[in-house]
């Protein structure tokens, strides 16, 4: 995120390089930077002439330096963005020699999404001279609600720990996705609101009390009536629920448990860093700890791998994945 305001800010001050290569697995950032030179190099006076959107499935590289080497109108530069670049990948390197001498009054935009061009060749290289390379690198999921905060935080918003975790186990680590839901939440809260699972209940449709998270906890604080009312109700609503994400989350959560088993230095600081969670967690961890030994972690990890086998169809054909849940509980919490 630093990265990608500091090139915002270069821009706004007039440090406007001939070529932006975007690129990477997290797409995101890639249409940020791109949608904001677009809005912002050209006044709209000058877009009508020398603004211009191509995509990489309709075009040629030859197409795009032939566009890239023309002259504006009326104007100190024009502007050329290549969106889904990626279309052109077994080409792309044919860039090289422009990008290696580059038309001073072009500003070229290259949107290449969830790929990467070898920095070892040409036109990696040439352009690392001529302009900028921008990788948009996908987070981790134990990352992205650190990620959840800091964009909250820019606007003017808090969230909670468990809000921002019910996010990210519903919506995982799209970022576009998540920021669409942070977008509506914004509409709906006036700045300053401090985001609570009930608010993301009532804007989002996540349910504050029968998610993956409190199943974890359910089964963190071998609490089996709660963690059956959840199996009952990821049940009744499997496309809200599907069955090979919980499995995932609980293979990391007890994955999890096993790496602090086996750790010395069991302080909460050591913890949070060791495992990559947020100190607001650790304490639901450790006390997982005590409820399940070692020994049962290990017995429980092997059991999820089965059940993920089953879920997908391999020696359970017919039985629900609802059941396999069920059934999957009673032997964690036997």
């Amino acid at each position: 995120m630093d990265e990608v305001k500091q090139l915002a800010l270069s821009i706004k001050n007039g440090d406007i390089k001939p070529i932006y290569f975007l690129m990477g697995e997290e797409p995101y950032y890639i249409d940020k930077i791109s949608d904001y030179i677009e809005e912002t190099v050209l006044d709209e006076a000058e877009k009508g002439f020398n603004q211009m959107v191509i995509y990489g499935r309709d075009v040629s590289v030859d197409d795009i330096i032939s566009n890239a080497k023309r002259y504006p109108m009326m104007a100190e530069r024009q502007v050329v963005i290549v969106k889904e670049a990626q279309d052109l990948s077994r080409t792309i390197e044919k860039l090289a020699n422009y990008a290696a001498n580059p038309q001073p009054t072009t500003v070229l935009v290259i949107n290449y999404k969830y790929k990467k061009i070898d920095k070892r060749k040409a036109l990696y290289k040439a352009i690392q001279k001529s302009g900028v390379v921008f990788e948009g690198k996908k987070l981790y999921e134990n990352q992205v609600a650190d990620w959840i905060r800091r964009t909250l935080s820019a606007a003017n918003y808090n969230i909670s720990p468990k809000a921002a975790q019910m996010l990210v186990e519903f919506l995982g680590t799209d970022l576009s996705k998540i920021a669409n839901e942070l977008n509506k939440l914004k509409i709906v809260l006036p700045e300053g609101t401090q985001i609570t699972p009930e608010h993301i209940e009532e804007n989002i449709g996540i349910s504050k009390d029968f998610n993956n998270f409190e199943l974890r906890k359910a089964i963190g604080d071998r609490n089996v009536v709660k963690a059956q009312q959840i199996a009952k109700y990821f049940a009744e609503n499997p496309k809200d629920n599907p069955m090979v994400v919980t499995i995932a989350l609980l293979f990391n959560f007890f994955s999890q448990l096993l790496h602090l088993h086996g750790m010395k230095d069991k302080s909460p600081r050591n913890v949070a860093s060791a495992l990559r969670i947020n100190p607001y967690f650790v304490n639901e961890y450790l006390s997982a700890a005590r409820n399940y030994p070692m020994k049962k972690v290990s017995t429980i990890i092997s059991m999820l791998r089965e059940c993920d086998v089953k879920g997908k169809g391999v020696g359970a054909n017919a039985i629900p994945q609802g059941d396999l849940l069920k059934e999957l509980l009673v032997k964690i919490l036997n």
